[in-house]
């Protein structure tokens, strides 16, 4: 699903225009973004948990010329499906 899509689904189901429903998928994805630059974790109950994690830095070949090159340490996001969400995708 695009976000397109999904903003259309949103508009739908809530009943909020298509401006609307942007607006509000914006806001949360902001939101989720500044909760975890702040605090490292998005708790969302019954759907999942976003938190940070500190990727090592580390070794690696570069695929076109097979030298070697070193990758810096880095903060990824990882996702966690909650309990609810698992059940309505199984």
């Amino acid at each position: 699903m695009s976000k397109n899509e999904l903003v259309e689904f949103i508009a739908e189901d809530s009943g909020l225009t298509k401006a609307d429903a942007a607006r509000a998928l914006d806001a949360m994805i902001k939101g989720i973004t500044k909760g975890l630059k702040e605090e490292g974790k998005v708790a969302l109950v019954g759907f999942g948990t976003y938190s940070t994690r500190i990727r090592k830095a580390r070794e690696g070949k570069n695929p076109l010329t097979g030298k070697n090159i070193s990758i810096p340490e880095k903060t990824v996001v990882s996702f966690k499906a909650g309990s609810k969400l698992k059940d309505a995708v199984n």
